[in-house]
């Protein structure tokens, strides 16, 4: 890392991300898996963290999810919310994060990412802005550039994504619609 890298505020890495990256379970949700009769996993999503996705590709920023978890739920969350990058299944996020550098062009620079457990530590230590949720590993928390109030699934995806429409300057282009 340079020094012109360690100098630069969240703020500023903030600025340069084209490409948000999310992590399921502890950043779309708070953790909890709850099982149905049948074994089946379930999750809760936090409608206003979707709503600050939307947002943020309204503003021009893409979104991907990356998760080691595979569930049925995470595919119509992301369809849901118009998410173009999808992978699950697999505590290896580092190759699917490669290929989705090389499907966008994009440079680890211009990409965030918000995790809270140490197999996000391959991608959260190679992205230019690093975001954790205060309930996150130590490991993680150390290495974050940033790290939200809001927990996951309980507001940290929106505040991230409101923080990156600020430090890009859209927030008041995007939020217009809804402030008149």
């Amino acid at each position: 890392m340079s020094l012109t890298e360690v100098k630069l505020t969240y703020l500023e890495r903030a600025a340069r991300v084209k490409l948000m990256i999310f992590d399921v379970d502890g950043v779309l949700t708070d953790g909890s898996l709850h099982y149905g009769v049948e074994g089946e996993a379930l999750k809760t999503f936090n409608v206003q963290d979707g709503l600050g996705i939307k947002l943020i590709q309204e503003a021009g920023i893409d979104t991907a999810i990356i998760s080691a978890r595979k569930s049925p739920q995470v595919i119509k969350r992301a369809a849901d919310l118009g998410i173009n990058h999808l992978h699950q299944g697999g505590h290896d996020k580092l190759t699917p994060f490669n290929a989705l550098l090389a499907k966008t062009g994009l440079t680890a620079e211009q990409v965030g990412f918000i995790g809270d457990d140490v197999v996000d530590l391959p991608i959260l230590t190679r992205v230019g802005f690093a975001v954790a949720v205060p309930n996150g590993r130590q490991e993680v928390l150390e290495r974050a550039h940033h790290t939200t109030v809001a927990y996951g699934g309980k507001g940290a995806v929106r505040e991230v994504c409101e923080l990156l429409m600020h430090a890009q300057g859209s927030y008041e282009r995007v939020m217009a619609q809804f402030l008149v």
